[in-house]
């Protein structure tokens, strides 16, 4: 009986589950028949609205601005350099980097003593030349007062020998009186002869002794010059920098010792590239005397001084492309060289043109501004110029309208945008706002009235309208609401 019992209750639950399959089965076929059976619906798309960011086409007159970098270089510099060997035995306070001097202030004296012995020694050498040529010129005095004596004596040695002939020829006097007084002439002529040979000789030791006085001056002239020279002086007001001598150091003849820098004589040399340098050039294509604006970043904050271009550079450097600018600083307070400047140089004006930004402009030199319906349409304008994030450009055309400030690859032709700006959105706004009408004291007393005798209006709402009622100005829809209310 148990085997029978459990048999029938085998039989029964498998034909439960046999049934629950097949209706399982059957509901399943069912929905999928359904499925298949129903027709589908498509769903119309809705148009995508972009909302964008504008800029409105506004056709001015723009002023650019040329933008470069470059060093401030000191336009008079100059090095220090020793004019006498020696020890420093002097050195100014203010010898020092950073140190401030004045034109004609002693900057540093080197031992004088070489010098100064030279200086008397030339100076004896001086005086030795100079007793010498004065030796020398009575000496020729003397010799022209022998060569004078001389031609006397023959003069008289020549007066003789004629009384000599004179008398032979009469029969008084005789032949060897005639020969002694010949003889007697030729010696007084040699000796005119050796006369003049002692002029010409003292002539010569003037000439020599002028000559050794006028190298003695020279020498104490150089001797002078050297013992100045142990004393150098600041030629000009400046700075100095890069010193390198203390007092106490040995010093060689043409040593730098330090970089005399004026302060106030700066410049900036920068480099632009042709194409800049081409927007600078006249008419007559010379380089254009412009006003520059130079700054330097200190600390988060500027020094900015105005300078005007003076020059460029003559030629072109190895490796180096573009042009060389100089500019002249007109006031350099601030400044010093070496520094690292930005600099910005007017260009000529440009009229009717537009400033946008960099964003709004494509590759091909093509903007998206809103047309009909505020769908996109492709505009072409002209590149004039880049300005940090903004272009300036020129466009037929497009005056009053509205340019997509930031593109994007969702953007193009045809589609539908929202525009947005500030502008629009305060006009916007402004549209929207409420009506406002001003009240006069007994309309504002009975308004005020009814809202206080309102028993039904919450205290925070009542406080609401109370603070709008005392305005100048209240809306007029919570006007015409609380005299509704009165007239119901």
């Amino acid at each position: 009986m148990r085997f029978l019992r459990r048999s029938l209750v085998g039989l029964f639950l498998m034909a439960v589950t046999v049934g629950l399959l097949a209706y399982a089965g059957h509901a399943v076929y069912g929905a999928l028949e359904t499925v298949w059976n129903r027709e589908e619906r498509v769903r119309p798309a809705n148009e995508r609205i972009f909302a964008v960011n504008v800029r409105a086409y506004d056709a001015v007159t723009v002023t650019p601005v040329l933008t470069g970098f470059g060093e401030v270089r000191s336009r008079r510099t100059l090095e220090v350099r020793a004019t006498a060997s020696g020890t420093v035995v002097e050195l100014a306070e203010a010898f020092e980097d950073g140190g401030t001097v004045r034109e004609g202030d002693l900057l540093l004296r080197v031992d004088p003593r070489t010098a100064e012995a030279a200086l008397e020694v030339a100076r004896t050498d001086l005086a030795g030349a100079e007793a010498e040529l004065r030796d020398a010129r009575r000496a020729l005095v003397l010799a022209g007062d022998d060569v004078v004596s001389a031609e006397d004596q023959a003069a008289l040695r020549t007066q003789a020998l004629a009384r000599a002939r004179n008398m032979a020829s009469s029969g008084i006097g005789t032949e060897a009186a005639v020969d002694d007084a010949a003889l007697a002439e030729a010696s007084a002529l040699q000796a005119i002869l050796s006369r003049r040979q002692a002029l010409a000789a003292a002539e010569a030791r003037v000439d020599i002794a002028q000559n050794d006085l006028a190298r003695a001056e020279i020498a104490l002239s150089d001797a002078e010059r050297a013992l100045a020279d142990t004393e150098l002086y600041a030629a000009f007001t400046g700075t100095l920098s890069d010193v390198t001598v203390v007092e106490g150091r040995l010093v060689q003849n043409n040593e730098q010792l330090a970089n005399l820098v004026d302060p106030d004589r700066l410049e900036v040399s920068f480099r632009i590239s042709n194409a800049e340098y081409a927007r600078i050039l006249d008419a007559d294509g010379d380089l254009m005397q412009a006003p520059v604006r130079i700054s330097l970043d200190v600390l988060g904050g500027n020094l900015v001084t105005d300078g005007v271009i003076t020059r460029e550079s003559a030629s072109v450097g190895t490796g180096t492309t573009g042009r060389l600018i100089f500019a002249r600083i007109d006031a350099p307070r601030g400044f010093r060289p070496g520094d690292f400047v930005s600099v910005h140089v007017d260009e000529p004006e440009l009229q009717d043109v537009a400033v946008l930004p960099s964003t709004a402009l494509d590759a091909a030199g093509t903007v998206l501004v809103v047309g009909e319906d505020e769908r996109l349409e492709i505009a072409q304008v002209e590149l004039l110029r880049r300005q940090g994030d903004d272009v300036i450009v020129r466009g037929e055309g497009l005056e009053g309208r509205l340019v997509v400030a930031e593109r994007s690859p969702l953007l193009g032709a045809g589609i539908k945008v929202r525009p947005v700006s500030p502008e629009l959105d305060s006009a916007r706004a402004e549209a929207e706002a409420p009506a406002m009408v001003e009240l006069t004291e007994e309309r504002r007393a009975a308004l005020v009235a009814l809202v206080e005798a309102n028993q039904f209006m919450p205290q925070a709402a009542k406080d609401r309208v109370l603070a709008q009622l005392a305005e100048p100005m209240v809306p007029a829809a919570t006007v015409e609401r609380i005299e509704s209310r009165r007239g119901g």
